[in-house]
């Protein structure tokens, strides 16, 4: 099994409380609000949304895949931290990985915006490839997902 690491890092204008709130506190019906061609609903099979939680997150019907199953790892709503890992997926996921963690920190900027820092490490299974192509992929949706909740949360309502 081989580990593909990489880390990406967002500015934001949005404070970091409130950032961590949307991205991490919210995120299971905010998102499917905002942009349901890229996730229809998440369903939470066991736990209460704190650490081992296991939820379903259901794809939106654009998508190449139909859902993958989430163990919640880690949350501080205090540093702001959070860390998850897909652990089964459907079978275009499952025959390439063994899982994925996020690990997830909102950092405050001295402009009263934030950063929010992301690692993501691949588990890949013995003699799977994933592609440079597929990881770009999913940095590209996983960048546009989170101009479309910070452009949702430029709203004084939220």
């Amino acid at each position: 099994m081989g580990v593909i690491t990489y880390d990406v890092e967002n500015p934001s204008s949005i404070s970091a409380a409130k950032l961590f709130k949307a991205l991490v506190v919210d995120s299971d019906t905010l998102i499917p609000k905002i942009m349901p061609q890229a996730i229809k609903n998440v369903e939470i099979l066991e736990g209460d949304g704190g650490v081992g939680t296991i939820k379903v997150v259901h794809f939106g019907e654009g998508s190449e895949y139909k859902s993958v199953k989430q163990r919640v790892d880690a949350i501080d709503k205090v540093n702001l931290t959070y860390t998850y890992s897909i652990i089964e997926g459907d079978d275009a996921i499952s025959g390439l990985i063994e899982s994925i963690t996020y690990h997830i920190k909102i950092v405050p900027t001295e402009d009263g915006g934030s950063i929010c820092k992301n690692r993501s490490i691949y588990n890949v299974k013995e003699g799977a490839e994933v592609s440079e192509e597929k990881i770009k992929e999913g940095k590209e949706k996983a960048l546009g997902l989170f101009k479309a909740i910070e452009a949702y949360m430029a709203n004084p309502d939220y």
